[in-house]
């Protein structure tokens, strides 16, 4: 296999996640067949359609010639393909996910992939969006985009090499950490904010005048509601596995607003301005440096 260039890539689950893997791999000349593998042969079909991938297949046993396998499904169907793939990987298969939490994908991994889970090279590419499907999928998702890699001491540096490589060509920014770490970072910056706008969403929906809140909701509403149209079963999937750090997050959450609340009830205009002018200036510092 020349530098680079795969032969045979296969994924499973070609949504938004997998599907921009693969165009951003055909974009760079990196794949020569990409297979594609799901629970929805629409879907499968659909991604034909639009050249996302070369073939679609049923048969876990395509991972066998694969060079490189991302498993792009929510993480509560993890365990059930790696299940499938570990009887069928060659000893050249290098195996990696796109998954959001990082300590219960590895322990599937070892507990399911067995000897060979030092084939299993973890990830999580920083890139998501509010819409789903192969329909979404675009070669530049990950132009510019943080990609977590959480290896396993097992990994080889030619396994690691070859996930690197793989999402340097999609354009991406490659970063590694602890798995510990990566669940509680991304329970406070992304899943954290998931559960509070698909919360408010459902409090608002649930109101006795639901419908005409609804009518008179704007800008505000919808920007810090937009990710409440990710798809369910993902975050629900993501919230029950990392949990933990979830809860603790909430609870800091919590805090916060009983402070918030504290002050509203005094009537404190100096409190609460203070409050805002102190996340006004956070929120600012961090937007100049995504600039």
């Amino acid at each position: 296999m020349a530098a680079h260039r795969l032969d045979t890539v296969v994924v499973f689950g070609v949504g938004l996640i997998g599907g921009s893997f693969a165009l951003g791999l055909k974009a760079a000349g990196a794949a020569k067949r990409v297979i594609g593998l799901g629970r929805n042969p629409a879907n499968l079909e659909r991604a034909l359609e639009l050249g996302v991938i070369d073939e679609a297949c049923d048969d876990p046993a395509a991972v066998a010639a694969a060079d490189l396998v991302l498993l792009a499904t929510p993480v509560g169907q993890m365990g059930a393909v790696m299940r499938a793939i570990a009887p069928h990987l060659g000893t050249g298969t290098v195996v990696t996910d796109g998954g959001s939490t990082k300590q219960d994908v590895v322990a599937l991994a070892y507990r399911l992939l067995k000897g060979r889970a030092a084939q299993f090279v973890p990830g999580h590419p920083i890139a998501g969006a509010e819409h789903s499907g192969v329909a979404a999928a675009r070669a530049d998702l990950y132009v510019n985009r943080k990609v977590v890699l959480t290896p396993l001491p097992e990994n080889s540096e030619r396994s690691i090499r070859r996930v690197r490589a793989a999402w340097r060509l999609c354009g991406a920014r490659l970063y590694r950490m602890q798995p510990a770490e990566h669940d509680r970072i991304f329970a406070a910056v992304s899943h954290l904010p998931h559960l509070l706008s698909y919360a408010l969403v459902d409090q608002v929906a649930r109101h006795p005048n639901g419908r005409q809140l609804f009518e008179y909701a704007a800008g505000g509403f919808r920007d810090f509601t937009r990710i409440a149209s990710s798809h369910p079963e993902m975050w629900r999937d993501i919230c029950v596995a990392n949990r933990k750090a979830l809860l603790q997050e909430l609870s800091g959450y919590q805090r916060e607003l009983a402070e918030v609340k504290q002050l509203l009830q005094k009537g404190d205009a100096a409190g609460l301005e203070k409050i805002f002018a102190r996340a006004r200036a956070a929120r600012n510092k961090w937007l100049q440096k995504q600039q």
